[in-house]
Parts: structure tokens; C-alpha cells; sequence
């Protein structure tokens, strides 16, 4: 938008900040996709491919902010055995330690980035059955930032299993669900939650190991939830998706059962969640429509008529399968569809 167009000079400035958005085009269908935490790696994500064969790639990528490219760094593109179902950076914002990448596929790895950026070398390879040729594939995972060599992942095999990755051991294995178990979020330092394709959301407390609390269970039988996003402003609500389904379900845990508010303006299927890193009524979505939208959840409590709408849409070039809201750079969100990664200032 040109200054001319705009007497008021700030507001034109205001709207070309605001319509940042940097796309890479990778050379495969992207899956999994995060955001660094480190305050020194500024704008790097990890991108992994969705390849039908063993070998699959995953590449660490980053703007740069003079030119506005992303770009991809040979050095720390490396072949991944099957596609990652997630990616996390180790969540330290203060640079306190190795520069670490875990990824879940058929068993949790954990990679080591070289402090000169050299190269991507795999630090760890977590496997819990180690007396049994196959392996529960891990369908998630998630990494406590408040106790970050904590990490829980999520398996097809209804176990959670929660490893210490510095002496690589499991602390904790459980059976979780009656079902597979398709996501894991952490709540605090001993507290987690899970969703199952039997339809509960579960949550646990490692004090406790024997007893498990459903927060929430689908009203149609057999009706699984395939992804789980805990406030981390606010550990009162979580937020689950529903799988095939258009809708996000927002749950607040000192009420079981039911939901808070039920977000309802995606037309087909949503794919992910991702609460505001910096603020407690935040969430964004993204599915199936192409649509990505943010919801300000402040009047969550009081009912709106006609159901609540979201307060910014951002529509992209095709489905969006992957979502994920940057927590040291809370102005930034990242999308995945298709083959490309796009990063958008809100």
C-alpha cells in the first residue's frame, strides 16, 4: 500500500509490517515442521518431508532478515529414516545447551547442531523395546520446558513414555488410552495430557502414575482426537481437534466434559492448533480449507450468538497441514502445505 494512498502515514507503515509473509519452496511434500527457541537463532525453523519410502529428509532453514529469503543450509540437511511426525528445538531461550533437535518417527531421536553450523549429527536414538523386533511407531511428542530434559512421546502401542534424554533412560512408561494414542502435550513439569483414537483426552500426573483424569471424551463412540494444544498462559484450557472434523474443541479442565466454547468457522478438516505463546485468549488453526485463522478466546465464557468468529483469517495455496506459533519470536507464525513453509508476521 503506498504513503500516498494513506494521510496517515504510520498506518501505512503499520500495514506494510503487518503483511510480512516469506514462503521457501522445498524440493518435497513438507510434514513436519517447528520453530528454534534459541534467542540467537533468530527466524530458523526444521522442515521434514512426507516421502512414501524409508529415507526422508530434513533440512534446517532460515530467513534472512536483509533480503527476506529463506534459505536452506547444505551443512544441516540430513536423510531422516521415515517421515518425522514431529520436530521440536530444545526449548532454551537462553542458549544454556547444546543446540539440540528431537524428532519422532519409528523410534525418538535426538540430533546435536554443531555450534559453527557444520553439520547435523544424531546425538541419540531412544527405543524403549529393545527385546522386540518391531516398534510402536510414535505418532508425537512433546519436550517440558520447564524441566527440558524431560521429553513424553506418544505411540500407536496406547503407551506414553516419558524419557530422560540426558541419561537416556525412560522414567515412565504407561498405558495411556485403550486405543492408539495420537498426541501428547505437557502441562507443567510433572503433568501431561493425551489424546486417543478412543476419543478421551487423559490427563496424568507422574506423582501419580496409577490414575488418570478424563478431561473430555467425544460425543459420537468411536470418534478419535488426533491433536492436543495445552495453554501455556493459561494451563486451565486445552484445545483438541477432532479427527475429519471442522471443528476445535476447547476444553477448560476444572470443568470435565464440557467444552468451553467449540470453534466452528473452518469448512473442512483442521489439521492444527497452536496457542498464543504470549498470550492466554490467543489460538490459531489451520486445516483442510487452506484457512489459518486466529480467535481471540477472551469472552470465552459467555455465550455468542451465532458462535464466536475468528479475528484474523489468512487464506494459503492449499491444504494446511502444519502449524506452529514461534514462542521466542510471538509475532511469527509458520504454516506448512504442500511443499512450501510460509512465515507469517501477526
Amino acid at each position: 500500500m503506498g504513503a500516498s494512498s494513506d494521510p496517515n502515514q504510520d498506518g501505512s507503515d503499520e500495514q506494510q509490517r503487518r503483511s510480512e509473509i516469506y514462503t521457501y519452496e522445498a524440493p518435497w511434500h513438507i510434514y513436519a515442521m517447528n520453530w528454534s527457541v534459541r534467542k540467537d537463532k533468530k527466524y530458523r525453523l526444521a522442515i521434514a518431508s512426507l516421502l512414501e519410502q524409508f529415507p526422508n529428509r530434513l533440512e534446517i532453514v532460515q530467513l534472512d532478515d536483509s533480503n527476506g529469503e529463506i534459505r536452506s543450509d547444505p551443512n544441516l540437511s540430513f536423510e531422516h529414516p521415515y517421515p518425522p511426525t514431529k520436530a521440536i528445538f530444545i526449548p532454551d531461550k537462553e542458549c544454556q545447551k547444546p543446540d539440540l533437535l528431537a524428532t519422532s518417527s519409528d523410534f525418538l531421536r535426538v540430533w546435536r547442531i554443531a555450534d559453527d553450523n557444520s553439520r547435523v549429527e544424531m546425538k541419540s536414538l531412544l527405543n524403549n523395546n529393545r527385546n522386540n523386533e518391531y516398534c510402536g511407531p510414535l505418532t508425537s511428542f512433546d519436550w517440558n520446558e520447564a524441566e527440558p530434559k524431560r521429553i513424553g512421546t506418544s505411540s500407536i502401542d496406547t503407551t506414553c513414555t516419558i524419557w530422560d534424554i540426558e541419561r537416556e533412560t525412560v522414567d515412565t512408561q504407561l498405558i495411556a488410552h485403550d486405543k492408539e494414542v495420537y498426541d501428547i502435550a505437557w502441562g507443567g513439569v510433572g503433568v501431561f495430557a493425551s489424546v486417543s483414537a478412543d476419543g478421551s483426552v487423559r490427563v496424568f500426573d507422574l506423582r501419580d502414575k496409577e490414575h488418570s483424569t478424563i478431561i473430555y471424551e467425544s460425543s459420537e463412540p468411536d470418534t478419535p482426537l488426533v491433536r492436543l494444544g495445552w495453554n501455556k498462559q493459561d494451563p486451565r484450557y486445552m484445545a483438541t481437534i477432532i479427527m475429519d472434523s471442522a471443528k476445535v474443541v476447547v476444553l477448560d479442565i476444572r470443568f470435565p466434559t464440557l467444552p468451553v466454547v467449540e470453534l466452528q468457522r473452518h469448512q473442512a478438516s483442521v489439521n492444527a492448533i497452536a496457542w498464543a505463546p504470549h498470550s492466554s485468549c490467543h489460538i490459531c488453526t489451520a486445516g483442510d480449507d487452506s484457512q489459518a485463522l486466529i480467535w481471540d478466546l477472551s469472552s470465552m465464557g459467555q455465550p455468542v450468538e451465532g458462535g464466536l468468529d475468528p479475528i484474523l483469517a489468512y487464506t494459503a495455496g492449499a491444504e494446511i497441514e502444519q502449524l506452529q506459533w514461534s514462542s521466542s519470536q510471538p509475532d511469527w507464525v509458520a504454516i506448512a502445505f504442500s511443499t512450501k513453509l510460509q512465515i507469517l508476521r501477526v
